[in-house]
């Protein structure tokens, strides 16, 4: 691998995952940049875990969709544990998925018939949290070297702190929103009954915890239809 060429490549992406507005063109630049610069690379994906739970993002082939799912049904395999934090790894390389038998044996035997030869995967974590895993697949056994888990490494430490930057700037603007509507909500419920503006928050509170419905939900409905119905 020419590491000069990496570094490089690797600045432009950095700069380029700034430029990003969402997570999800975040995460598709973060895959797709796997697939360019890990040699050996076929496809990539995240793969998130909500309890045992699995959700694909970002995929750049259906097979690594279709292992998630595969995972997700096992309740095993590599890219499952990668994203577990309470197995210690942050890491893995299976240079040839026969060799991953002994340890997730149904997994192993599926994935081959997906036309999966080798997998690594990396957790993507910052001080603060974990966010998932990036896993990197392709359809040869033995087609990643070191040089290729440290490239997927460094890439996996970008990733993290990108993705994690763009999840933090996304929540910052639906907070936001949400502050904007329910202030709108209050304008309109202070007009119409003549209320404070304590008295109309606490209206909408009310109504939020009795219908059991949030209060950007509630919130949202008062403007579209100039009151609570």
């Amino acid at each position: 691998m020419d590491w000069r060429v990496f570094a490089r490549e690797m600045a432009s992406m950095a700069r380029d995952l700034l430029a990003q507005d969402s997570v999800e063109t975040t995460l598709g630049h973060i895959t797709h940049a796997a697939v360019e610069l890990v040699s050996g690379c076929d496809a990539a994906g995240i793969l998130l875990l909500h309890g045992k739970k699995v959700e694909s993002l970002a995929p750049t082939h259906d097979l690594v969709v279709e292992s998630d799912r595969l995972q997700e049904q096992l309740g095993e395999g590599p890219c499952f544990d990668a994203a577990r934090t309470s197995t210690g790894e942050r890491v893995f390389r299976i240079g040839d998925l026969t060799a991953g038998r002994s340890r997730w044996r149904a997994y192993a035997a599926r994935a081959e018939e997906l036309g999966i030869g080798s997998i690594m995967g990396f957790l993507l974590y910052t001080e603060d949290e974990d966010l998932g895993a990036l896993n990197l697949y392709s359809h040869r056994p033995g087609a990643f070297s070191e040089d290729s888990e440290t490239a997927g490494w460094l890439l996996a430490s970008h990733a993290a702190v990108a993705f994690s930057s763009a999840r933090s700037h996304a929540q910052l603007e639906q907070a936001i929103a949400t502050r904007h509507v329910i202030g709108e909500a209050m304008g309109i419920l202070m007009g119409s009954h003549h209320l404070t503006e304590e008295q109309a928050f606490g209206v909408l509170r009310r109504y939020s915890q009795e219908k059991n419905v949030k209060l950007r939900e509630v919130a949202r409905r008062v403007c579209e239809h100039g009151g609570l119905t």
